[in-house]
């Protein structure tokens, strides 16, 4: 391969670019073709609703939880080591999912899954921010946010026939040649890189806490819902979360070699963007599952064709982003981020005015806009958190900023389902004034998992009318949530890199570390 290409720095960058791309479409389209595949799950192997969940959770769990550090580690003994690691992991991991004979075997392999794309997502963003300098930085995060888009776009039309003409199988067969070509480019083109200011050990005990606070955390909001936000077992998982992550931080404070430098968010930038982070895929994440929970149980649409509906958005996702990428390298990130923001909250307040009949057309408008908003928005943020911190510390960053995406997306969603359940008992209340108590109860149940789907008469109608009441609501109130975050990039991220990274201090190093970096 090596004789018919002729490598040089400045085709290189380019190669490693697409070498991370290859392995994000991986992950990203992985995300939602599964979805879709449950249904043919639950009837090849009788998994139960649980085991279905799990299906999902089990990889959302150990994605987040691991991300941080699966970041950390990559600047400590290689990015491009830990990020081979992490796609040969998700490759093996899907192979064993394809050859399930059992629900447990499926959940085991889904939470292997997320640890090896706990690996994998930081690496992609650290290895593009090492490969290419600041003022380029734009435009290739920017096309990296349009594979994302991308694959994200097809994942329901691409999942939906496989499924439908192969089988839900493979879904997951399809990671290991995608999987291969990136391993492939990567040992072609990338360079080792790792922050050479480190010593090569791991801290433990910030390790230990920062999995044990985030394990905790993200089963609490997957699971709030379900087992009920007073319960005894989601207080004590809040309570679990809050005291463990006040001992990360606490330790990471004292250590001499922290895991994460509280330093990092001393950049306006840097913290802007995490909280931008945080907003965005709560935003984002909710709309569409919750969307979809409409497009399928109210208007009627089955998981493909309510896939394809979502394109508008995607689509014009994958356009905007690399576009927004190479204005981040000439105007900066804070007024494309605003921007993109203000169109988010535009398209949400426009979706809050739904009923059971609104015709697909009105939807498609707000989604365009949707997608015009996202796709300002996310590469100038990766842009703003990896331009604000050294070039040695890009992994535990892009990790950082990963977490706060995907935790964001897990109260996005818990949020928007609480207040589903609540107002949409209120509204049943009103609607159906005779129910009993527990009548109304297992009715409000109903509403997060089909919207009645299978009831008739008026109690049909008033289910469809409460969902669409508390979606609608939902909605309207995602939208002053980004509002909060357009403010945010206004007041915090900088128009453009002004002043260096806050440099850390040069660790000593050590006659171990010597030996291995040797």
């Amino acid at each position: 391969m090596t004789g018919r290409i002729r490598l040089n720095e400045d085709n290189r960058r380019w190669w490693t670019l697409a070498a991370m791309c290859f392995a994000l479409f991986m992950v990203m389209l992985d995300n939602t073709v599964v979805n879709v595949a449950l249904p043919s799950i639950q009837k090849d192997l009788g998994a139960t609703v649980s085991g279905l969940e799990w299906t999902v959770n089990a990889y959302t769990l150990a994605f987040a939880v691991l991300l941080v550090t699966g970041g950390r580690l990559g600047d400590i003994f290689g990015r491009r080591r830990m990020f081979l690691f992490g796609v040969v992991t998700f490759a093996a991991s899907s192979a064993f999912i394809g050859f399930s004979q059992s629900e447990a075997w499926l959940v085991a392999g889904r939470a292997i899954q997320g640890m090896g794309a706990a690996f994998m997502m930081p690496g992609t963003l650290s290895i593009i921010s090492n490969a290419f300098p600041p003022e380029e930085r734009g435009r290739a995060i920017g096309t990296w946010a349009g594979v994302s888009a991308l694959a994200l776009a097809i994942g329901p039309v691409v999942g939906g026939f496989l499924v439908e003409n192969v089988s839900w199988q493979s879904i997951f067969f399809l990671n290991v040649p995608v999987a291969v070509g990136a391993v492939a480019v990567t040992l072609f083109a990338t360079h080792e890189s790792r922050d050479e200011t480190a010593p090569r050990t791991i801290d433990i005990p910030g390790v230990a806490t920062i999995t044990v606070g985030l394990s905790a955390l993200v089963l609490a909001l997957v699971e709030a819902n379900s087992w009920g936000w007073g319960s005894a077992r989601i207080v004590g998982l809040f309570v679990t979360a809050g005291i463990s992550l006040a001992a990360f931080a606490i330790i990471e404070l004292r250590s001499r070699y922290p895991m994460v430098d509280f330093r990092f968010f001393r950049s306006r930038s840097f913290l802007g963007a995490n909280i931008v982070a945080f907003i965005v895929s709560f935003a984002m994440l909710a709309m569409f599952f919750f969307l979809a929970l409409y497009m399928q149980n109210i208007k009627g649409y089955s998981p493909l064709e309510a896939g394809v509906r979502f394109l508008p958005s995607t689509l014009v996702i994958m356009i905007a982003g690399p576009i927004a990428g190479r204005l981040t390298d000439r105007v900066g990130p804070r007024p494309l981020i605003s921007t993109g923001l203000l169109l988010v909250a535009g398209s949400l307040f426009w979706q809050g005015h739904l009923s059971p009949d609104t015709p697909y057309a009105f939807l498609a408008g707000a989604f365009v806009l949707m997608g015009f908003g996202m796709g300002l928005v996310m590469s100038p943020m990766s842009t703003a958190a990896m331009n604000s911190v050294e070039p040695t510390k890009a992994g535990v960053a892009s990790g950082i900023l990963s977490m706060s995406r995907m935790v964001g997306g897990s109260f996005g969603v818990a949020a928007m389902g609480a207040l589903i359940s609540g107002l949409g008992s209120q509204r049943l209340g009103q609607l159906l004034p005779g129910l009993s108590d527990s009548a109304r109860s297992k009715l409000t149940d109903a509403l997060g998992s089909g919207a009645g789907s299978q009831a008739t008469g008026r109690t049909a109608t008033a289910l469809q009318d409460s969902f669409v009441y508390a979606l609608n609501n939902g909605l309207r109130i995602g939208a002053l949530v980004a509002l909060v975050g357009a403010v945010v990039a206004a007041v915090l991220i900088e128009p453009k890199r002004t002043t260096a990274p806050a440099e850390t201090e040069p660790l000593p190093a050590t006659p171990a570390a010597e030996s291995i970096a040797a």
